[in-house]
Order: C-alpha cells, then sequence, then structure tokens
C-alpha cells in the first residue's frame, strides 16, 4: 500500500485544507482520502467544493452532505444553512454522487460508523457526556466488516484501536474544525487541543497523526464576519 493522506471534517476551511495537502505531499503522499463533512460552515464551501473537484479523490458522503441535499432549508442547522445557496448545480451535484461507504484495497471508510453517519466510532456519548468507547463497543459497531484498517470521521477526535482480532479503526481528526457542540444523542462538546489542522497518514497498514499550522485566525475572522462567534472561538483556540 503507498503512502495514503486520510482528511476528514474539513467543513469548507480551504486555507487548513491547502495547508493540510502541502504539508502531506511534502511527506511522500500521492493519495489522498477524504471521509466526509466537507463543506458546511461559515467559511468558503464553494472555494473548497472546485478544490476538491478538481483533485477528484475518493470521497464519502457525511452527515452534513446528506443534510445538504434532503433537508427542507427550514430544517437545517446554521452551518447547513449557510453553505447549501452558495453551492453551484454541478458542486450539488458531486455531493449527490459521493457515495455512503467505500471499500478501498484493505481499507473501509465511513464516516461516522457503518450503521450511522452520525455516531461516533471511538467514543461513547453518555448523559453525562462523552468517554471513550470500550473494545467491545468498537467491535460492535464494526460488525462483520474485514478489512484490517477502518478510517472514520465524525468526532472530530484523531484517534485509533486495534481490535484483539487485529483489525484496526482510525479516525484522522478534523481538518477545519477542532472543538465544537453537539446534541446527538446528547448534549457534549469537543475540545481540541489547539487550533491545528489534523490530518493522517496510512502507510502499510500503520497510521501516523499530523497536525499543521495555517492561517486559523484569518478562518476565525470569516467565521465572526458571518455572525458565527462559536465557530470564531473554535477555529481561534481550538476550543468551542
Amino acid at each position: 500500500m503507498s503512502r495514503i493522506a486520510v482528511l476528514s471534517d474539513i467543513h469548507g476551511n480551504l486555507p487548513a485544507l491547502e495547508a493540510v495537502v502541502a504539508d502531506a505531499e511534502a511527506r511522500g503522499c500521492a493519495r489522498f482520502l477524504n471521509l466526509g463533512d466537507i463543506l458546511s460552515g461559515p467559511l468558503w464551501p464553494a472555494e473548497t467544493a472546485a478544490y476538491l473537484m478538481a483533485r477528484d479523490w475518493p470521497t464519502i458522503a457525511g452527515n452534513h452532505e446528506r443534510q445538504l441535499l434532503r433537508l427542507a432549508p427550514e430544517r437545517m442547522n446554521a452551518s447547513d444553512a449557510f453553505t447549501r445557496p452558495l453551492l453551484s448545480d454541478a458542486q450539488l451535484r458531486w455531493l449527490a454522487a459521493l457515495p455512503e461507504m467505500l471499500a478501498l484495497e484493505e481499507l473501509f471508510l465511513c464516516h461516522g460508523t457503518p450503521g450511522s453517519d452520525v455516531e461516533h466510532f471511538l467514543e461513547t456519548v453518555e448523559p453525562a457526556g462523552l468517554r471513550r468507547a470500550t473494545e467491545a463497543e468498537v467491535a460492535d459497531r464494526l460488525g462483520g466488516r474485514a478489512e484490517p484498517l477502518t478510517l472514520c470521521g465524525h468526532s472530530h477526535i484523531p484517534g485509533f484501536r486495534r481490535l484483539a482480532d487485529g483489525r484496526g479503526v482510525a479516525n484522522p481528526g478534523s481538518v477545519g474544525l477542532q472543538g465544537f457542540h453537539d446534541d446527538h444523542p446528547f448534549p457534549h462538546v469537543v475540545e481540541g487541543e489547539d487550533a491545528r489542522a489534523r490530518y493522517a497518514i496510512v502507510e502499510g497498514g500503520e497510521i501516523a497523526f499530523h497536525a499543521v499550522v495555517y492561517d486559523h485566525a484569518g478562518a476565525a475572522v470569516k467565521a465572526e464576519r458571518e455572525g458565527r462567534s462559536d465557530w470564531a472561538r473554535a477555529l481561534a483556540t481550538g476550543k468551542p
């Protein structure tokens, strides 16, 4: 297996994406995978779509792609509602053609878990908050998938688990947003260590995690200008 850069949860953060791609290419990556939640957010959704469409990487849809395409405007959250009217017909067709999951050589790609695009794979959400999932929970979510390595996103939290049977599950973290509030299935908070963009490199069944400096202050200014102070703080600090 060649050296592959794994990206997820870009959320329209084009400067973060460009910095991650430059870093990955400098480390010898010629192949890229994209695990979804690509455009939604108060940043640069149309520009990010154009960048990615030109590169034609293997890409799957996340929950935000599903929401952009299927929800009525009045039911959308603020990030999707900002993004949807900025996308061209060609960009919407590109999103609509993305698979929900993808088996690729010895890899399996899903956004959340094979069963749900809004379920964390390596974490469990309880009424008290977010905790690390047990091995039994990870194995249950993985089900009968036989691939040696499953790649997931959604939680924005970098992590890797090796099960007793040898199968692995990895989350590269988020390119575009390190911290956020969520209410599914219970209210919880994700906090990043800092504002750097995250991705991972897979090579020979091994995975390495990377954090990349980019103009996060500029992204925060853009979010603030669009009326999203919650995003502005998370982009500036990594914490919501």
